[in-house]
C-alpha cells in the first residue's frame, strides 16, 4: 500500500475539517436530505432485487424505475400507516399516564412505601410526596403552556410553517431520485477513487457497508419487531400503557438486554400501579421472556448476525455526541460515522499489529 505524503495528509485533514465545519453550518438545511438518503439506503437492496426480476421483460432503465416506484410506494405507505395509527395511540397513552400520575403517587405514598417501611424497618418520612406532586402539577401546567405557545407560534409564523411543509415534501421527492440513481451515484464515487488506493478503499467501503447494513437494516427491523411483540403481549394482558412501554423497550433494544430490562421494569411498575396485584407480574414476565427468546434465537441471528462490530457503549456515545454537536442531523449521521470509524480503527489496529514497530517491540 502506498503511503500518503505529508502534503497529502495535510490536504486530507483540511478537507475533512472544512467538510465538518460546512456540515455544522448547514445542519438545519440538510435534515430532509439526510433523512432521504437514509431511506434510500434502506430501500436500495429491495429495489436491486426487484430490478433483477424485471430486467428479462423490460429495459434496464425501465426496470429500475418500476422497481423504485414499487419500493417507494411500499416504504412511504408503511411510514404513513405508522404515523396515522401509532402516533395518536401513543399520544393517548402519554395523556393517560400524565392524568393518572397524581393517583399513582398517592398509591405509592399511602400503600407502597408503608409496606416497604414495615418490611425493611426504615423511615420513609424523608420522601416528601406532597412536594413531588406539587412540582409535577406545576411543571405539567408549564409544559402545557409551552406546548400551546409552540403550536400557536408555528401556526402564526408563515415562514416556520412553510419550512416544515417544504421539508415534508422534500423528503419523499429526494428519496425517490436518490433511490432511482443510487447505483449511478455509487459508480461515480467509485470512479473518483485514486487508482493506487482503489483496492484498499473499496475493501474498507465494503466492510463499512456490511456494518451499516447489519445495523441500519437488520437492527432496525429487530427493534420494530420487538416493539410490536412487546406491545401486543402487553395489550393482550390488558396493560393500559402497552404501546408506550412496548415501543420504548423496542426502541432501546439496540443495546443488548437494555430493552428487556427497561421494558420489564417499566411494565412491572405500570402493572402494579394499575392493578395493585403482585400476581399480575407473572404475565408481564412471560411477555418479556418470550420477546427475549425470539430476539436471541430468531430475530438477531437471522436479521443482524455478527457483522455489526459496534460496541453498545460506542453506539450510545455516538448518538449522544451526534445529537449534541449537530442536533437531529447529528443523530442521523452518528451511526454511519461510527460504523465507518470502527472499520477504519480495525484496519489501523491490524496495520499496527503487522508493523515493525509492534513486532520489534515484541
Amino acid at each position: 500500500m502506498s503511503q500518503l505524503s505529508d502534503s497529502q495528509k495535510w490536504m486530507l485533514l483540511l478537507v475533512i475539517s472544512l467538510s465538518g465545519f460546512v456540515l455544522y453550518l448547514l445542519a438545519p438545511v440538510l435534515m430532509p436530505f439526510f433523512v432521504a438518503a437514509l431511506l434510500a439506503y434502506l430501500g436500495d437492496p429491495v429495489a436491486d432485487r426487484m430490478e433483477a426480476k424485471f430486467q428479462p421483460r423490460f429495459s434496464a432503465k425501465l426496470s429500475r424505475s418500476l422497481a423504485v416506484v414499487i419500493v417507494f410506494i411500499i416504504l412511504f405507505s408503511l411510514l404513513t400507516v405508522m404515523a396515522f395509527l401509532i402516533l395518536p395511540l401513543l399520544g393517548k397513552q402519554i395523556g393517560y399516564l400524565v392524568l393518572n400520575m397524581p393517583a399513582y403517587l398517592d398509591h405509592i405514598q399511602n400503600e407502597v412505601l408503608p409496606g416497604i417501611a414495615n418490611y425493611l424497618s426504615i423511615d420513609t418520612s424523608v420522601f416528601d410526596f406532597d412536594l413531588l406532586k406539587g412540582l409535577f402539577a406545576a411543571h405539567y401546567a408549564q409544559a402545557g403552556g409551552i406546548i400551546s405557545q409552540i403550536v400557536s407560534s408555528v401556526a402564526s409564523s408563515g415562514l416556520a410553517l412553510t419550512v416544515w411543509v417544504a421539508n415534508m415534501v422534500l423528503i419523499p421527492v429526494v428519496t425517490f431520485y436518490l433511490l432511482r440513481d443510487w447505483d449511478i451515484l455509487i459508480a461515480h464515487i467509485d470512479d473518483l477513487i485514486p487508482r493506487k488506493n482503489q483496492s484498499l478503499i473499496r475493501k474498507l467501503a465494503r466492510e463499512s457497508d456490511e456494518v451499516l447494513a447489519a445495523f441500519l437494516r437488520g437492527q432496525f427491523i429487530v427493534m420494530l419487531a420487538l416493539g410490536a411483540v412487546y406491545s401486543t403481549g402487553l395489550w393482550f394482558i390488558d396493560l393500559k400503557l402497552a404501546l408506550l412501554i412496548g415501543m420504548l423497550a423496542g426502541l432501546v433494544s439496540f443495546v443488548p438486554y437494555l430493552g428487556f430490562i427497561v421494558g420489564i421494569v417499566a411494565a412491572s411498575i405500570a402493572m402494579l400501579l394499575q392493578t395493585h396485584d403482585m400476581v399480575q407480574l407473572i404475565p408481564v414476565i412471560i411477555v418479556f421472556s418470550i420477546g427475549q427468546m425470539l430476539e436471541g434465537m430468531l430475530l438477531t441471528p437471522v436479521l443482524v448476525g455478527d457483522k455489526i462490530g459496534l460496541h453498545p457503549v460506542a453506539v450510545i456515545f455516538a448518538i449522544l455526541a451526534g445529537g449534541q454537536l449537530f442536533g437531529f442531523v447529528g443523530i442521523l449521521l452518528a451511526l454511519p460515522v461510527a460504523a465507518v470509524l470502527a472499520v477504519l480503527l480495525r484496519h489501523m489496529h491490524n496495520e499496527y499489529k503487522s508493523s515493525s514497530i509492534f513486532n520489534d517491540a515484541a
